[in-house]
């Protein structure tokens, strides 16, 4: 069966996107605090927006083949030029916006049985699933939340690794970062190249988008290298 290997990068909305109400809401941790350490507390906060989907927008989706590792790179481009003349597996596709990006995500979606993720169940398909119906964006695959404890039509990665979890935070199964994963199986990290996800605001607000596009692209490498170990090393493990 087609599966799909792919990865988000998401950026935080500006903070007047919210109201004073729901300002309030967001930083109210921070207002219980002396005012000494409130400022510090809601820089906290705003570093959280990235993870929140009612807070962030996807600006980048990478997706490859798991068998043939061509795909596609979905990224939102403000006055981008695309290079006519680059060729290879990996089309970089420049979006007008959100809407553009996720709705061309979907449509590549539909075509595939089964999806592989490092972490995709707790944070990359909750997070296009709320975004997507934020924006009134058709859904096409409405099944990869099913039952956990399987790996289809959904594996991910750091469930399979960390087998659900099964020795708590502090065990032997404890879950690791894709980072510390790629090291320990020697598998070049995506954030060798000096970029991590704590960047991504900032390249956004250079214009930096190519860059932001392939770094997400690092991680979907990573992640199908990594799918290729667990399935000849581990798979069926109960």
């Amino acid at each position: 069966m087609a599966k799909l290997v792919f990865d988000i990068e998401t950026s935080c909305l500006p903070l007047e996107t919210f109201d004073d109400t729901q300002q309030e809401y967001l930083f109210r941790d921070a207002q219980r605090l002396p005012e000494a350490d409130q400022a510090k507390r809601r820089d906290e906060i705003h570093r959280q927006f990235n993870l929140w989907p009612l807070t962030a927008q996807v600006v980048c989706i990478a997706m490859l083949n798991a068998d043939s590792c061509r795909g596609q790179v979905l990224f939102t481009a403000e006055d981008y030029e695309p290079d006519l003349a680059e060729a290879g597996p990996v089309e970089f596709v420049p979006c007008a916006d959100e809407v553009e990006l996720l709705t061309a995500f979907w449509d590549v979606a539909q075509h595939y049985d089964s999806i592989v993720t490092f972490n995709g169940r707790g944070f990359d398909v909750p997070f296009i699933y709320l975004r997507s119906a934020l924006l009134n964006v058709p859904i096409s695959r409405k099944d990869w939340l099913g039952y956990r404890y399987q790996t289809e039509p959904h594996c991910d990665l750091a469930e399979q690794l960390s087998f659900y979890g099964v020795s708590g935070r502090e065990g032997a199964a404890r879950k690791f970062n894709l980072d510390f994963y790629c090291k320990a199986f020697g598998i070049e990290s995506p954030k060798s190249h000096g970029v991590s996800g704590m960047d991504i605001n900032d390249m956004l607000a250079a214009g930096r988008f190519r860059e932001i596009a392939e770094y997400c692209l690092r991680d979907v490498h990573a992640t199908v290298l990594l799918y290729q170990i667990w399935k000849e090393r581990l798979a069926g493990i109960k």
